[in-house]
């Protein structure tokens, strides 16, 4: 395991004391959602703040993955400070133009785990910053380089951001895009049982009779997970298991 020691030093009266804490345990509270051994390590050892693990991601966009919403905002409040991709992760509006006007080429960046900045705004669902990135240059269809395949129409389906979907698709978003196994955006749609965002998608364009590598088409996803609703859609439309 990566383990990296911080060592603060600060003065007490007449002495030095030395801090030391390994910035796993903070990774580790964040993931379990316990916002106040946070706050006491960071009280502690404000330097954790803009601590990275070995993926590069500090401790925000780790509570912005994990659904933490507490603790992004309590580390914001005590003051980390926000790179692009944390920025848009955690739907900073105001940080974003900061660090972006006068330096649109930012708007096409990726986070150092590998994700488009404008798809990350997308998976959580922060629209004003995904218009925003799209406005300032950012490729609407740019795709990680993680091996996720990840793109912003992806991230908004997979997270039901129905309304960002539409608009992602209506601003050039490929809907027919491939990734993971021969996945799309419309078998991911399926597989949740999103019916409007499926409608969404075939209204765009997006082909009905794709599969999966493994031989799956909507239908197949939608029967599997008991999506009725959404099975006799794709029934009307003509497709088969």
């Amino acid at each position: 395991m990566f383990v990296r020691e911080w060592r603060v030093i600060r003065h007490v009266g007449s002495r030095l004391e030395v801090l030391v804490s390994n910035d796993v345990d903070l990774f580790a509270a964040v993931r379990t959602g316990d916002a106040a051994s946070v706050a006491r390590m960071v009280e502690q050892e404000p330097a954790l703040l803009q601590t990275r693990n070995e993926q590069g991601v500090s401790a925000v966009l780790m509570a912005c993955y994990m659904g933490r919403k507490e603790i992004r905002d309590l580390l914001i409040d005590r003051g980390a400070i926000l790179q692009l991709h944390e920025a848009a992760a955690a739907g900073n509006l105001s940080r974003v133009k900061e660090l972006v006007e006068g330096k649109t080429d930012l708007a096409k960046s990726y986070s150092p785990d590998g994700f488009p900045v404008m798809a990350l705004a997308a998976a959580f669902g922060h629209e004003d910053v995904v218009r925003y990135l799209h406005g300032a240059g950012a490729d609407v269809n740019a795709v990680a380089t993680n091996g996720t395949g990840y793109t912003a129409l992806t991230g908004a389906v997979a997270s039901s951001h129905a309304s960002l979907a539409k608009w992602l698709a209506e601003n050039g978003a490929d809907v027919n895009y491939r990734y993971a196994k021969g996945h799309s955006p419309l078998l991911e749609a399926a597989a949740n049982g999103k019916l409007e965002i499926v409608k969404m998608l075939v209204t765009h364009g997006a082909d009905v009779q794709m599969r999966t590598e493994g031989g799956k088409n909507a239908l197949n996803f939608a029967q599997e997970r008991g999506h009725k609703e959404l099975a006799d859609y794709l029934l009307g439309l003509g497709l088969t298991p």
